[in-house]
C-alpha cells in the first residue's frame, strides 16, 4: 500500500501572515513521511494586480511577499525533502523563480531544483484571435491587456516526478496545488476520476489557509473558536483511495471539527455535485465527513466525473482608474455633516461621472453603487461615521479631482471633519470565458 501523502498549507491569498509556514513545516519535520508544502496567494483582483506591476517592472509581478513567506523555512524544506509548491509566480512565473535561487543563495543553501508551470499565459498576439472568439460578442471594442487560463495539476505533477524541490506556477486552479503532488505520490492515472475529486476536495479545504482551522468560520458566542490569534494552518493527510484526514499545526489554536470543514467543504460552490475544474468535475453529494480525533476530520466518498472539456480564462482590459477619499465626522450630527459633505462632493464633481457614496458605520457593505439603497434610508443619528467617497474614470487628471475635493473639506465644510485619506490606482477590468483545453498545452521547466 502506498505510504500516505502530507500536504500543508501555510498561504490562503496574497498578503496571508508570513509567520504560517513555521508550525506547519514543524509539524511536517515531526510527523516524517513524504510531504508537500502549498502557498496559494492568487485571486483575480491578486493576478490583476500582479499584471500591472509586471507592466512597470519586468522583475515583477510575482507575489510581493515571497521571501518572507519562504525565507523562515526554506532550509528546512529542503533539508527533509519537503517539496514546496505555490501559485506565488502570478503574472511572472519565471522571475519568481529567479528570486527564489538567489534567496537560496543568499541563505547559502544547496541549490534547488526549480521548476516553472507555463500555459497560462495567453497574452500574446498568437492568442488574440482564440480570447476574442470566446468572448462574443464583449470582444467588441475590448482592449485586452493580458489573459490567463486556469491551468491543471498534470504538470506539476510531472515536474515533482522529475525532482523538483520548489514548483512555481502562475495561474492554476487552487485545489490543482494538492492535486498535483497526489498525482505525483500516488501514480494514478489521469482519469481516475473518483481519486482526483477526492484530492481536489482536500485541496479545496487547505486552499483557504487558516478558514478551515476556524478562521473565517469564527462567531463569537455563536461559533466561538479557541486562541484565534494563534490560529494554526491546515494540514491534510492524502490516502491512496482519495480520501483524506485534515487537520492543523501542532500547538496552534483554532479548531477543526465537523463544522469549520463542512463549511469550507461548500465555500464558493455553486453545484456541490458538479465542481467544476481543470482536473476532474468533484461531487460531494455522497460525500462524509466524519470526526476522527480532537482537531481531526476525515472526508470520504467523494466521487468523480470527466473533466470539462474547456479551460476558464480570465482576460484583463484597462479600465481607468480609481480615486477614493475617506474623512471622518463624529459626536452630535455626525451622520448628517457626512451626509451633507458627500451633498457637497457630488455638487463639486457633477458631470464627472457616477460616484460611489459610502457611510462605513452606517451602510457601506451593500455594493450599493448606484445610491438607491442609501437614497432610501432615512437619516439616522449615527455619532461616528466616515465617509468613503470613489470614482473610476479613464481620464487619471479627472479622478484626481475627487482627491482634492475631498481634501479640501477640512476646511471647506462642513464642520468637525477629520483624518482624510486619499487614494489613487489604476485599475484592470476582468471578464471570463472558455476555451477549449486543446488550445491551451500546458509545460514545465527546470530554471537555472
Amino acid at each position: 500500500m502506498t505510504t500516505p501523502l502530507l500536504v500543508g498549507n501555510a498561504a490562503g491569498f496574497s498578503g496571508d501572515r508570513t509567520d504560517a509556514a513555521r508550525p506547519v513545516v514543524d509539524t511536517l519535520i515531526a510527523r516524517g513521511g513524504p510531504a508537500v508544502l502549498i502557498f496559494e496567494t492568487l485571486a483575480e483582483r491578486t493576478l490583476a494586480l500582479a499584471q500591472l506591476a509586471r507592466q512597470a517592472d519586468p522583475e515583477a509581478g510575482y507575489e510581493p511577499l515571497l521571501v518572507d513567506m519562504l525565507q523562515p523555512v526554506l532550509a528546512d524544506c529542503l533539508a527533509h525533502r519537503i517539496r514546496i509548491v505555490g501559485n506565488f509566480g502570478a503574472a511572472n512565473p519565471q522571475a519568481a523563480a529567479r528570486r527564489l535561487l538567489r534567496l537560496a543563495s543568499e541563505l547559502r543553501l544547496r541549490r534547488p531544483r526549480v521548476a516553472v508551470v507555463s500555459g497560462d499565459d495567453l497574452a500574446g498576439p498568437e492568442h488574440e484571435a482564440l480570447l476574442r472568439e470566446a468572448l462574443r460578442p464583449a470582444s467588441a471594442g475590448l482592449q485586452i491587456a493580458s489573459a490567463n487560463a486556469y491551468l491543471g495539476a498534470q504538470a506539476i505533477a510531472a515536474a515533482l516526478r522529475e525532482g523538483a524541490d520548489i514548483v512555481v506556477t502562475g495561474r492554476v486552479a487552487d485545489p490543482s496545488l494538492t492535486v498535483g503532488p497526489a498525482l505525483a505520490h500516488f501514480g494514478w492515472a489521469e482519469d481516475d476520476w473518483d481519486r482526483l475529486a477526492g484530492a481536489t476536495m482536500a485541496g479545496h479545504l487547505l486552499e483557504c489557509g487558516a478558514q478551515v482551522c476556524g478562521g473565517y468560520y469564527a462567531d463569537p458566542g455563536f461559533k466561538d473558536v479557541p486562541d484565534l490569534a494563534h490560529v494554526g494552518y491546515p494540514i491534510a493527510e492524502l490516502f491512496d483511495d482519495g480520501s483524506c484526514l485534515v487537520g492543523k499545526a501542532a500547538g496552534t489554536g483554532g479548531c477543526v471539527d465537523e463544522h469549520t470543514v463542512k463549511e469550507q467543504l461548500l465555500y464558493e460552490l455553486h453545484d456541490p455535485r458538479a465542481y467544476l475544474t481543470p482536473d476532474v468535475v468533484a461531487d460531494i453529494g455522497e460525500a462524509r465527513v466524519e470526526a476522527a480525533g480532537p482537531d481531526l476530520v476525515r472526508l470520504c466518498g467523494v466521487r468523480g466525473h470527466a473533466r470539462p472539456a474547456t479551460l476558464k480564462v480570465n482576460v484583463f482590459h484597462p479600465h481607468g482608474w480609481l480615486a477614493e477619499g475617506e474623512i471622518s465626522y463624529a459626536g452630535r450630527g455626525a451622520e448628517a455633516r457626512a451626509r451633507l459633505a458627500a451633498d457637497v462632493l457630488r455638487s463639486r464633481l457633477a458631470g464627472c461621472g457616477p460616484l460611489r457614496v459610502d457611510f462605513i458605520g452606517v451602510s457601506s457593505v451593500f455594493a450599493d453603487d448606484a445610491g438607491r439603497w442609501l437614497a432610501a434610508q432615512p437619516e439616522g443619528d449615527a455619532r461616528d461615521v466616515r465617509l468613503r467617497m470613489a470614482m473610476n474614470h479613464d481620464d487619471r487628471r479627472t479622478a484626481e479631482r475627487l482627491l482634492r475635493e475631498v481634501t479640501a473639506l477640512y476646511t471647506c465644510g462642513p464642520a468637525g471633519g477629520g483624518g482624510v485619506r486619499t487614494a489613487l490606482r489604476q485599475r484592470l477590468g476582468t471578464v471570463s470565458c472558455l476555451v477549449p483545453r486543446e488550445r491551451v498545452p500546458q509545460t514545465w521547466e527546470f530554471i537555472g
